[in-house]
Parts: C-alpha cells; sequence; structure tokens
C-alpha cells in the first residue's frame, strides 16, 4: 500500500513539474503610466495563466536606458521602454530586441507652464532653462528634436533634475522639460490647472517621426525561450485590445495592482485615452493589427537619431525588431 501511494505521488510531482507554468518577470521603464496597463489587464483577466506563463514580478524603473540594459543582462525577460531609446542601446552592443511598438508615434514633446512660458514653436525655447535627466529616453529626444528643427543644445540651458522631474517645472525652477504627452501631460495638468495650462509642443508635429515606446526582449530569451516569448505576446496582445475598448477598466485593474495609485485613476484614464486618440494606430496598424513594425519606419528612426546625433554607430535595423510573434498573436484574433 505505501509503495503504492509513494509512486502515486511521485507520479503528481512529475505532472505538475511538467505543466508548470513558466516564470517571467517584466521591467517597465519608469512609474507606472497608463501604457503600462496591458501588463496588469493580462495578469488579472487570467491571460498569462492561459497561456501558460505566470508573471512573478512587474518592476517599476528608472528610465529606458535601464530597462534596457536590465533586460539585455538576463535581470528580466520582457520589458517596456522608449523604442528610439533600443536603437541606441543597440548601437552600444545591449542585445534587446522590440517585439511591438505600442506607440506608433512618439509621445514625447517639450511642455511648459503656459502662464510662464507659452511655446509655440521650437524656437521659443532659445535661452530657456530646461530641465534634461541625461541618462533617460527624454534626453535622446531632446537632442534629437533641437537638432531637427536648428538648433542645439547651446542654445538653450541645461538644469539636471532627477525623477520626477515633472515638479521641477510646477516649482518654477525650469522653464520646460521634456515629457510624454500620454503621461506626464495629464499628470502635469491636474497640478497647474487643468486642460489648457501648458504648452505643448508634440515632438511628431515638428520633425521627430519615430516609434515611441513598445514591448521588448532580448536576444537569448527570444534564441532559447521562442515557445515562452510567443505565448508571453498572445496574452499581451489580448490585453492591449481591452485596454483599448475599455480604459476605465485598466485604470480600475492598475490601482487594484498597485493601492498607492487610487487617487491617480482619472489621470490613468486621461493617459490611455491620450494614447487611443494620438499614438495607438497608425496605417500599419489598421493593414496588420496592433503593435505592427516595419522595416522602413525603424530606418526612419535611426536616420532622424544618426542624423542629430542622438546615435554615434549605425545598428543592423532588420535585428532590432521581429514582428514574427505579433503576427502569429494578431492571426489568432482573425
Amino acid at each position: 500500500m505505501k509503495a503504492i501511494s509513494f509512486a502515486v505521488v511521485v507520479a503528481a510531482l512529475i505532472s505538475s513539474t511538467a505543466f508548470a507554468d513558466d516564470k517571467v518577470s517584466v521591467q517597465l521603464d519608469y512609474v507606472v503610466r497608463g501604457n503600462h496597463a496591458m501588463f496588469f489587464v493580462a495578469k488579472k483577466k487570467g491571460y498569462f495563466t492561459k497561456q501558460g506563463i505566470d508573471v512573478t514580478a512587474i518592476q517599476r524603473g528608472t528610465g529606458s536606458p535601464n530597462a534596457m540594459r536590465l533586460v539585455g543582462n538576463g535581470n528580466a525577460e520582457f520589458g517596456f521602454g522608449d523604442l528610439p531609446t533600443l536603437a541606441v542601446a543597440r548601437s552600444q552592443g545591449v542585445p534587446v530586441v522590440a517585439l511591438a511598438a505600442v506607440n506608433q508615434h512618439s509621445p514625447l514633446g517639450m511642455l511648459s507652464l503656459k502662464s510662464k512660458h507659452p511655446l509655440t514653436k521650437p524656437q521659443d525655447l532659445k535661452g530657456l532653462t530646461i530641465g534634461v535627466q541625461p541618462s533617460g529616453s527624454t534626453y535622446v529626444f531632446l537632442k534629437a528634436f533641437l537638432t531637427v528643427n536648428g538648433m542645439s543644445m547651446d542654445d538653450i540651458k541645461q538644469a539636471t533634475v532627477n525623477p520626477p522631474y515633472e515638479n521641477y517645472l510646477l516649482l518654477g525652477r525650469v522653464d520646460a522639460v521634456p515629457g510624454y504627452i500620454d503621461a506626464e501631460v495629464p499628470e502635469l495638468e491636474a497640478k497647474a490647472g487643468g486642460p489648457g495650462s501648458l504648452s505643448i509642443l508634440q515632438g511628431s508635429d515638428f520633425g521627430y517621426k519615430v516609434y515611441g515606446s513598445g514591448l521588448f526582449a532580448s536576444e537569448k530569451v527570444i534564441a532559447e525561450k521562442d515557445d515562452v516569448v510567443q505565448r508571453f505576446v498572445n496574452a499581451y496582445m489580448q490585453a492591449f485590445a481591452d485596454v483599448i475598448q475599455n480604459p476605465e477598466e485598466a485604470a480600475d485593474i492598475i490601482v487594484e495592482a498597485n493601492p498607492e495609485y487610487a487617487s491617480k485613476k482619472d489621470v490613468l484614464v486621461k493617459q490611455i485615452e491620450a494614447d487611443i486618440k494620438g499614438t495607438f494606430f497608425s496605417p500599419e496598424t489598421q493593414a496588420h493589427g496592433l503593435g505592427w513594425m516595419t522595416s522602413d519606419a525603424w530606418t526612419d528612426t535611426t536616420k532622424i537619431l544618426l542624423e542629430q546625433g542622438a546615435m554615434k554607430d549605425p545598428i543592423k535595423v532588420d535585428a532590432a525588431f521581429d514582428v514574427k510573434f505579433l503576427g502569429r498573436a494578431n492571426a489568432l484574433k482573425r
């Protein structure tokens, strides 16, 4: 009887091990924002579980460059961050690959308090004190934005700031900051007097036509865990569609996972709505589905970065992104 019981226990252990969910972690680029909702929605609704994946952690970050390094070094299987910064990281030897361009258009722009320093054109930035975080994606943007509009860093005054650097603008310590219209703007407006209280120069309106933020993984994970990557992308894209359909629900799920964000629920909704209105969609997503990327768009992105000095060395564009997982995931919905 004991021998039979022991055999049953061993068989159960072997079975549970064989079918155990694959454990992965996610590295965010910054504090939690609206365009991070897909991770929390997929986890809450069981999409990851249905794909045999256990997301053990969704870690907040200190900027896109660091998120790239952490994923490239194997500290997390998946990451989320600014894709132009991913191109710069690859030029520096960081082995990360874009899996989806969540923001088809860069949501980065220059922000100021309209009552103090109204901005109508890039040249209005000349002589102003700009808050910069030298190691962040906003710095990559600032250099490129100035250059494409016939200026350089010498035309502004730089003040090094630490996250959350938007507070420096509200306190009047800087005149303008580079920031995300789908992240900082709703939060800043809530503190600065409501809609219309900010001057906003969106980069995509003034020559900075590149991808925004997106999902990525390391070359090693893609090579060694192809099936895990596919199942993760399947769940992520299912959640992406849900976020677009119901921003309010997505914000509730973010708050449930991050109770300290309860007072920011309205901001989270506005962040998601800003992306729905301005960055999630493009002709490519209309043709191929959400998150789609093309070699032409990546070539344009790297060209801008090279021409404007944000990236020193060219990269192999087709190695910087991989849409096969996205293609399969989108095909599941048809």
